[in-house]
């Protein structure tokens, strides 16, 4: 298969269509993973991207497809919905690969999360018993198996999780691809033109308004992630629960000198994941200060620091690059999927560092709703309605202090 990089290049020059069946605001994976399934469902469909494809969270991210390893206390309905995406995956990157011919570097050798001295220990255990309860396939490792999976970690690591199911794959592989697969459907990719704003006529969503004039959509839907959340586009007729959480992360570039760990290995601090051709992506940080795109000084010492607490040989690795990016985060850290109160408009963002893997499930989701009127499975349960009551004063809260 070829690579990625065989089909990178500048924004497409899309011109505006007069009128659409869908109309797409964001063109990260959400929205192309959307507009991919509705298109092959013969609908006419067009994105609008105010950047180019993929530039946001997802060009951002790491590419893990972790259902196991991101499970949080209070977690049971995103894990459902994460586990059934999980299952679309591998369908999912067959059909892409066998479409484009692009090579996404799915990897599917696991995830070893591991805990680096006593102390933490006792919080990994806890994980553990949390990921057991919810039915998982995961293996409590002591120090030495968790070594001799992983021979280069330190030797400080005492114990480790080994999820086996959490896979990864190359986000910098899996733009492109959908852009080729969006592109060969028929769908209209529209870059570097944003959405001023929705048009909007006695409830319901006629359009979208660009610099260019405005699209006819019979339906719109908004995967434009952290920005979702700007009240740019309907003003005050939608307050969504969604805000930017930044994360800056880095690539190391390793050698023959040090390799590279064979799994994705999580510490309390970073994770790091091992890429074709030799690269390391170490991640993230977790910043609540809005749209901030400096890269700091503090930011890159602590993802260094945290690499080579694991792994040692990264003080021998080049750095390649090092980069910010937002994730859409809602208040309870799950999507938001679905109708609300404005006929013909459908929401699908605030998937926070999850866009990758929910990209399927997300996908199949909107398609389903778009196409027979109601979602079925655990994204049922992501509705826009759970947000009533305090929510809405808590977001703005955490807004405020984000931009403070």
């Amino acid at each position: 298969m070829a690579d990625a990089a065989d089909y990178a290049g500048g924004p497409a020059l899309e011109s505006q269509p007069a009128s659409v069946d869908v109309a797409i605001v964001g063109a990260g994976v959400i929205g192309l993973a959307i507009a991919w399934r509705l298109a092959a469902a013969g609908l006419a469909v067009a994105l609008f991207e105010r950047d180019a494809a993929g530039a946001g969270a997802t060009g951002a991210a790491t590419g893990m497809l972790a259902a196991a390893t991101e499970l949080e206390p209070g977690g049971e309905d995103l894990l459902a919905l994460a586990l059934e995406s999980q299952r679309l995956w591998l369908p999912f990157r067959g059909e892409l690969e066998n479409e484009t011919s692009i090579d996404l570097d799915y990897r599917d050798e696991g995830t070893l999360t591991v805990a680096l001295g006593r102390d933490e220990v006792a919080r990994l255990r806890f994980r553990h018993e949390l990921q057991t309860r919810a039915g998982l396939s995961v293996r409590w490792l002591d120090g030495a198996a968790a070594r001799a999976l992983e021979p280069a970690l330190r030797p400080a690591v005492t114990a480790g999780i080994f999820c086996a199911d959490d896979h990864q794959v190359d986000p910098r592989r899996l733009v492109p691809a959908l852009r080729r697969a969006v592109a060969a459907r028929g769908a209209k990719l529209i870059e570097g033109v944003a959405v001023h704003s929705l048009d909007i006529a006695g409830g319901q969503v006629t359009g979208v308004v660009t610099p260019e004039g405005v699209c006819r959509a019979a339906t719109v839907i908004l995967a434009n992630g952290a920005w979702a959340g700007t009240r740019e586009l309907a003003g005050d007729a939608l307050a969504l629960p969604v805000r930017p959480l930044k994360g800056q992360a880095l690539a190391l570039r390793a050698n023959a000198r040090t390799g590279l760990p064979a799994h994705v290995v999580w510490t309390e601090q970073v994770h790091l994941a091992p890429k074709a051709g030799g690269r390391l992506v170490v991640g993230a940080t977790v910043e609540e200060c809005g749209f901030d795109r400096s890269v700091t000084a503090g930011a890159v010492f602590a993802l260094l620091e945290g690499a080579r607490r694991a792994l040692p040989s990264i003080e021998d690795m080049e750095i390649e690059a090092i980069w910010t990016g937002f994730r859409p985060t809602s208040d309870d850290d799950a999507p938001i999927l679905g109708t609300c109160g404005i006929t013909g408009l459908v929401l699908a963002t605030g998937h926070h560092r999850n866009g990758i893997l929910l990209a399927p499930g997300t996908a199949q989701a909107i398609h389903d709703l778009v196409t027979s009127g109601a979602m079925t499975g655990a994204a049922s349960r992501f509705g826009l309605d759970r947000f009533a009551g305090t929510r809405g004063l808590q977001h703005q809260e955490k807004l405020d202090a984000a931009q403070r």
